[in-house]
């Protein structure tokens, strides 16, 4: 674990490195778009039960892939391997999406509702989010999004094969959305050097140090 050893100069596991006014920025980034994130997919879902407008919920999930690109090109995460999944999976989603809905002229949650194709389309973007919630789940250890890892791929799975009652789906997509809000709010309490996490860590895997 990282120890402070001067203003802003932390010692980490292969030497000292300083949280800049830019890392605490980009902190502040994540988090906003977290919270976008969340309020766009609690939105999105409410008015799908509501009987909404297709065209409201589609627009609302491009709010929330766009501020999910936002939170992945802010996230500090140690594994690169890790972090470039999340960024293929999160854009072969955002592709495929705009594609269909583009070339079919439908709303996509309509098609995402009703057609395998394109519940597997968002589905890629869904399981960037998962991501996201596995390694914050790692990090700090937050019931939130420990109850959305396993929830949220079951909500789209279960949906894709007909085997969840609309009863069910709607009590999965609650835990989901109220979890995801509570988790994007709570991130505001923690300091922000705890979401940046040992710069040296970063810096050795990505080859600037040699440890």
């Amino acid at each position: 674990m990282a120890q402070q050893t001067a203003l802003n100069i932390y010692s980490g596991r292969f030497g000292t490195y300083e949280i800049t006014e830019a890392d605490r920025r980009g902190v502040l980034i994540y988090r906003l778009a977290l919270l976008a994130v969340a309020v766009s997919f609690a939105a999105g879902g409410a008015v799908a039960l509501a009987g909404g407008s297709p065209w409201v919920v589609t627009v609302l999930f491009a709010v929330f892939a766009a501020a999910l690109g936002v939170a992945l090109a802010t996230i500090h995460i140690y594994m690169l391997a890790l972090h470039r999944a999340l960024w293929l999976l999160w854009a072969v989603g955002v592709t495929a999406s705009t594609v269909l809905t583009l070339n079919t002229g439908t709303p996509l949650a309509q098609i995402a509702y009703s057609e395998p194709v394109g519940l597997i389309a968002t589905g890629f973007v869904f399981a960037a989010l998962t991501g996201v919630c596995v390694k914050e789940s790692f990090c700090f250890g937050w019931w939130e999004t420990v109850l959305v890892v396993p929830a949220l791929p079951l909500l789209l799975l279960g949906h894709l094969g007909g085997i969840l009652s609309p009863a069910v789906e709607t009590g999965l997509f609650g835990v989901c959305a109220a979890s995801l809000l509570i988790f994007a709010v709570r991130k505001f309490s923690v300091p922000a050097p705890d979401d940046i996490g040992d710069k040296s860590v970063h810096a050795y895997v990505r080859g600037e140090i040699h440890g």
